[in-house]
């Protein structure tokens, strides 16, 4: 899963990617983080037998911490949304199951999932529930979708997936809302 962050108010500019790569079992293969702008810095998180370890740079200077977190951990960097959808895929297999309608989730049931945010360099437990369908006007238009809270020591969020489990709409308790293009 690859994703690029830009943004540009004024003379402040930001440029960021990610590539994220899982095994088929969903378990962390590698994952980059890159800063072209405003200054040029990169991080690496790739396992190790019994732990996670970051490997990043900060100008010339290569650093290393080791977290001591399973493969199965979810990435969950600022700035990349996508890393919530495969997120919201791990609840989908995990909690829900298969139905004539399309797949059923049980309303209000909550699983835990680690996390880790290299950006950061921290990792914190996060849970997820299904909320159940909404209709919501997205870009203009109806459209019924799949709520799910997402809640964690640093904050909460609504996300909504679409029939084809993409995530289309994201709203933290701040109050900052992003939608799919």
């Amino acid at each position: 899963v690859t994703s690029e962050f830009k943004s540009a108010q004024g003379e402040q500019v930001a440029e960021q990617s990610s590539r994220l790569e899982l095994t088929p079992s969903v378990e962390l293969r590698v994952y980059t983080w890159k800063e072209a702008l405003p200054e040029k810095t990169q991080a690496t998180v790739t396992p190790n037998e019994t732990f996670l370890i970051e490997r990043f740079t900060v100008g010339d200077k290569l650093n290393e911490q080791n977290f001591l977190l399973p493969t199965s951990t979810t990435i969950l960097d600022d700035y990349f949304f996508i890393q919530r959808e495969v997120l919201a895929w791990k609840y989908l297999h995990m909690a829900c199951h298969d139905e004539k309608a399309g797949l059923g989730c049980p309303r209000g049931q909550k699983l835990q999932f680690g996390t880790l945010n290299p950006h950061q360099r921290s990792s914190m437990n996060v849970s997820i529930e299904f909320g159940g369908k909404e209709k919501v006007t997205i870009h203009g238009k109806e459209q019924e979708l799949s709520r799910f809270n997402l809640s964690g020591e640093t904050g909460d969020w609504a996300f909504w997936l679409d029939e084809q489990y993409k995530l289309v709409r994201m709203r933290a308790d701040a109050g900052v809302e992003v939608l799919r293009d």
